[in-house]
Order: C-alpha cells, then structure tokens, then sequence
C-alpha cells in the first residue's frame, strides 16, 4: 500500500481527492492537510509515501516544499496554474495533474506513483476503475433550467455537462467558491458561490437556511430547533433564515 497525503489549501479540493485515493487499492489515505507546514512535519517522520501537493498556498508554496522535503517521499504536484509544470518536472515530480483533476487522470499518475515507489511486490498493473461517485465540475457557474425541473453544470472537459435534476437535490453546502451539490447516489462539486446557485433554483422546495447551506424541503426528515436532519446530515439553520423555514413547514 503507498501511504498518501493531500495537501491543498482547499477544502473542497482535498475532499475530491481523498474520495479517488479511497477508490484505488495500491493506496491509502494516512491524512489530509490545509497546512504545508504540518505535513512537512509527517514525511520528515517519515508517515508518507506520496504527496497529493498543491502548488498555490500561504506559508508554504509547493514548490518551496518540495525543496525542504528532499527525497523523503514521492510528490505529484496538482494546480489550477499550468505555468509551474516545468519547473515541476524539474523538481523531480512525479506527474502534474491540472485542476479540476479527473479521475481518469489521477489514476494515471497513481499508476505512475506505483511503478516508482519500491515494494515488497509490485501488483499487476490495473485496468481503469469505473467513474468517481463525486462528479466534478470544472469553474464555470451553473445554468439553469427551472421550468424543466433541473440545471446543467460544466463538467471536467471542455464540451462536458452533468444533469443534476432538481428532484434529486437534498442539500447544497458552499465551500469558499465552490458548491457541493449532494445527491442520493453521489456528490457534485464545482466553483461557484451559493449565492449564484442559489438565484437559479426555484424557491420553494429550496431554501437557504445557513450562509454555507441550501436545502430542499421536500427531503427534509425532521427540525429540531435549529437543526435540520435530512437523511443522517445535521444542516444548521441560521437565525436569519428561521423564521421562513418554520412558515414554510407550516403551509405545507
């Protein structure tokens, strides 16, 4: 197994990649980190095999930490910034992956990863997996469809959309600029704000009830004061928002 850590100043991207470590079996997913400083830390003790290593991030560039980590571990660099490829390379990288990263593409340099890194025995190289359940969206804001009961969202190439049907919506939550849509089978991610998604959706069923959460109405399964439940989430619910939801409960 090839240890792996993913540092990233974002949340929402550290999400996506510790789902696509989760569904390789060569790896496994010892941490995630938004502070270089602290996985810096765990390879000088030598927790880690491989680096999920963003480039772009306060305190400490990618780039400045490939340098102080030395040859203590393995590193594919991910960025949204395409200029720092060569000087990557220089640095000994193991691949380069361009956000937003696709699973195809990630399990490419996985597989990179795996016939660098020594072991015991070396499994056989492995077919493709099927599609990561989270579908990521590339940054582009969503377009709506409200009469048809549904949007489109960009997806991760260029000509590339994803359906996502209102119906099948249970919540929303805002991640700095990115959303994650959660459905029933899968979550999608994609820069944008909740606001901007927010002004596309049609109002009922869906309701902000938080600065970081939309929900839908029709799935909520309980309100407990100021926490709704849907499905096993806890979604809280700002006093802001309180009131209108409790109206809303009632005319239904």
């Amino acid at each position: 197994m090839i240890r792996c850590l993913a540092v990233d100043d974002e949340a929402p991207a550290l999400l996506i990649l510790a789902d696509y470590i989760g569904q390789l079996p060569f790896l496994t997913l010892v941490g995630t980190t938004t502070n270089p400083i602290e996985a810096l830390t765990m390879v000088q003790q030598g927790q880690v095999d491989l680096v999920f290593l963003d480039i772009q991030m306060p305190k400490l560039t990618g780039l400045q930490f490939l340098k102080l980590a030395g040859n203590k571990c393995r590193v594919i660099l991910t960025t949204a910034y395409p200029e720092y490829a060569l000087e990557g390379y220089e640095n000994d990288v193991v691949d380069y992956l361009l956000k937003p990263v696709s699973f195809e593409r990630f399990f490419k340099a996985a597989q990179k990863a795996l016939a660098l890194l020594p072991g015991p025995t070396a499994p056989a190289p492995m077919a493709a997996p099927m599609a990561a359940p989270v579908a990521v969206a590339a940054p582009v804001a969503a377009v709506a469809a409200p009469a048809a009961g549904h949007m489109f969202v960009k997806g991760e190439s260029k000509n590339k959309f994803l359906r996502v049907n209102h119906a099948d919506i249970l919540y929303i939550e805002g991640l700095s600029n990115y959303v994650s849509i959660q459905l029933p089978t899968q979550r999608v991610v994609t820069y944008q704000t909740l606001r901007e998604l927010a002004e596309t959706l049609p109002q009922p069923p869906f309701l902000r009830v938080h600065k970081s959460f939309i929900v839908s109405l029709d799935k909520i399964r309980m309100v407990d004061g100021n926490t709704i439940y849907i499905q096993d989430k806890e979604i809280p619910v700002s006093e802001t928002y309180r009131e209108q939801l409790y109206r809303l409960i009632r005319e239904q």
